[in-house]
């Protein structure tokens, strides 16, 4: 796996592509655990850790990371019918339709703080925009490199999902620390995986996590918009 340096600029920039507190509306999405919690599949911070020890590393790092690895490299070479590619791939590997709209919502979102922040964006916004695509090209354009980009993308992804599991099991404040450090570890081998990962093999089947976002879209009571 590439060495994870940076200066401190690029990683200030980090710092705010991955906080919490970026507008883009990361915590309002549960990817499935919501219904998962409901139907009893998950009902305690073991069952967390291993619902997204599995979406991390057959998920993200299948799907998530080798986008915004091929999206980074486009952007840089100002490709922009590669950067298309990249976003139509996305959008296209969302199993169900709330996996796409956490991606697409979130990339308008972050289409509208690229805006604000004079950060070039050169995909037109009508068909959807994918968020993993916007935050490589946010990511190119401060010289974030990408092991770096990678290791703040799935960082902002493990606490927003980690927030969700703590109001919906419930958990607490401790349990969640723990839960965020025992997963920890795993972040540098999903970057490790998704370098393997080819432009033909981008995509996941975890046939849990399809099935539990197809059932919270019907879901009659809920907190998270997926």
């Amino acid at each position: 796996m590439a060495a994870i340096t940076t200066t401190d600029t690029a990683l200030l920039r980090l710092m705010q592509l991955s906080s919490v507190s970026l507008p883009v509306g990361g915590y309002a999405f549960s990817q499935g655990l919501e219904f998962a919690i409901e139907r009893g599949w998950i009902s305690n911070s073991q069952q967390v850790s291993e619902w997204l020890e599995q979406q991390l590393l057959y998920s993200v790092a299948q799907t998530d990371l080798p986008l915004l690895r091929l999206a980074m490299t486009a952007a840089e070479a100002q490709q922009q019918k590669q950067l298309q590619h990249c976003n139509d791939l996305a959008l296209a590997c969302r199993e169900t339709r709330e996996l796409r709209l956490t991606d697409s919502a979130m990339g308008e979102a972050m289409n509208r703080l690229m805006v604000s922040l004079a950060v070039p964006q050169p995909l037109p916004t009508s068909g959807g925009l994918s968020f993993v695509v916007l935050f490589g090209i946010a990511a190119q354009h401060w010289q974030i490199g990408y092991p770096t980009a990678a290791l703040g993308f799935l960082w902002s992804w493990l606490e927003n999902q980690v927030a969700a599991a703590t109001k919906l099991v419930p958990l607490g404040q401790t349990q969640a620390q723990q839960l965020l450090g025992e997963l920890q570890p795993l972040l540098p081998e999903a970057i490790s995986r998704a370098e393997q990962v080819e432009e033909d093999e981008i995509g996941s089947g975890l046939q849990g996590l399809a099935i539990a976002s197809a059932g919270h879209e019907t879901q009659y009571s809920r907190l998270f918009r997926s």
